[in-house]
């Protein structure tokens, strides 16, 4: 291991074999290239069957995790590390394996006062065994529409999807459970969508300015995360002082509730009368060109590389000491 007045070295993970894979890989180029930048020894690996002969052969100060999905945000690969003692930055197993379940996430904050639109969570197998017709009549009557569909767990808005009329309810719920056994089905909330990142400071968590996220479609899916042109982002969002103050406080909760660590990104939507509604939390934000974290840093007026570097000197603390 290097000492604290020499060169950090780093390794970055990105790839994976979830469906975010490719997403991944685009997030650990940007990472590792704004690290060099900031003067850090880096290597890229994927999270294969090599990674843990390679971190043992050639030993690293810290790691990266830039994997998006199930791979990187689970809590499962950071069990790993945590074993073989390999520090890194973000979340702990335990703190992502409860932000990674969508609907443990928001009735956590729930009992926590925030807010967050009124949902159900269907397992694949009560949804077939109670009969779809009549549980989605139960869900209509409770919840109404619209409504938006997602995976209860995932990333990148993969299987999400806004349903307008009864029609199209049966169809994205089996879109949904192509990517989880879970569907989770929320009241759709019209208003301001937002996302709030939150990274931590020698003086404790901080949240970033908020980006504002217009896609054309009207639906931040997919494609609208991931198509340059797609979608438009104000950063700062355009949202009364107070407002935004308020976004900020949630995101600063999610972090501290669900005991998040490095960074962490909140979405949020925020009604035309001001309340600011939890979505969801990521505990390994997108890095790439249309990702919002980075965004924030540079509204903040920070450099990305040296925003990363500081977290991953942070994680490699008790290696150098």
């Amino acid at each position: 291991m290097s000492n604290a007045s020499e060169i950090l070295r780093a390794v970055v993970l990105a790839g994976g074999l979830a469906f975010e894979r490719e997403v991944s890989m685009r997030s650990g180029r940007r990472v590792s290239a704004a690290l060099r930048q900031a003067g850090l020894d880096v290597e890229v690996l994927d999270a294969d069957a090599r990674l843990l002969p390679v971190l043992a052969e050639h030993p690293c100060d810290a790691v990266f995790v830039a994997l998006h999905g199930a791979s990187g945000e689970d809590g499962s690969l950071r069990s790993v590390l945590e074993l073989a003692g390999i520090p890194y930055v973000g979340s702990s197993s335990t703190a992502s394996r409860l932000a990674w379940d969508k609907p443990g996430a928001k009735a956590r904050m729930a009992t926590a006062g925030i807010v967050t639109p009124e949902w159900v969570a269907l397992p694949h197998s009560t949804y077939r065994e109670l009969g779809a017709g009549a549980v989605l009549d139960l869900v209509l009557s409770r919840l109404g529409l619209p409504l938006m569909l997602k995976p209860a767990q995932g990333g990148s808005a993969l299987g999400a999807v806004k349903v307008v009329t009864v029609q199209e309810l049966p169809e994205a719920m089996i879109g949904a459970f192509a990517y989880a056994d879970t569907v989770l089905i929320e009241q759709f909330i019209s208003g301001t969508e937002i996302a709030v990142s939150v990274i931590d400071r020698p003086d404790g968590p901080s949240a970033l300015p908020a980006v504002e996220i217009v896609p054309q479609s009207g639906v931040f899916d997919y494609a609208a995360r991931y198509t340059p042109g797609m979608t438009e982002y104000f950063t700062p969002a355009r949202l009364e002082a107070a407002v935004a103050a308020r976004a900020a406080e949630v995101a600063l909760t999610v972090h501290r509730t669900l005991e998040l660590s490095g960074l962490s990104r909140t979405d949020a939507i925020v009604a035309p009368g001001g309340q600011v509604y939890f979505l969801e939390v990521n505990v390994s934000p997108g890095m790439t060109d249309t990702s919002m974290l980075p965004m924030s840093v540079s509204a903040a007026g920070l450099d990305l590389g040296t925003v990363l570097a500081d977290l991953l000197r942070a994680a490699a603390v008790p290696s150098l000491n």
